[in-house]
Formats: structure tokens, C-alpha cells, sequence
């Protein structure tokens, strides 16, 4: 299967520690309550299970991010 039909492999690596992910993943990730909002940024909810991803350690506990979507992904970046 090519990366572009699993979504958990399908995460962009951006200059500082930033990310992208395609929308239809950062829904799910809002759907299961695994990320949720705080603010004007999002946050890991630990309690939540987190889908899987190719990747480890995207969404760390404790850590803000903000979130822009941008021609059908979402750019997320560390809220620091």
C-alpha cells in the first residue's frame, strides 16, 4: 500500500519540529478526544487512546500546539 492511502504514515516533517497531517487524521484525532482544544491552541489529552502513527512521539503529553489547515492538511506547530 503506498503511504498516501495510510494516513498514519502520512505525516510531513516542517522546519522547527513542526508537522503536517492530512485533515481527515487531524479529525480523528479531535473525534476520539485524543487531542482537544485549550485556548487558542490544542492539547494531548493522555486519558484519550492516540491513533496510530508511523511516527513516534508526535503529540506529547503537556505540550500546546496550533493548529492551520492548509490545502487539505493541518499544519500543526508547537505552542511554546
Amino acid at each position: 500500500m503506498a503511504d498516501h492511502q495510510e494516513p498514519f504514515a502520512d505525516v510531513v516533517l516542517l522546519e522547527g519540529g513542526a508537522f503536517s497531517i492530512p485533515e481527515l487524521k487531524w479529525r480523528e484525532l479531535l473525534f476520539v478526544g485524543a487531542v482537544r482544544p485549550d485556548g487558542a491552541a490544542f492539547v494531548r489529552d493522555p486519558s484519550r487512546p492516540l491513533p496510530p502513527f508511523r511516527r513516534e512521539g508526535l503529540l506529547p503529553a503537556g505540550v500546546r500546539f496550533r493548529a492551520e489547515r492548509a490545502a487539505g492538511r493541518v499544519v500543526l506547530r508547537s505552542d511554546l
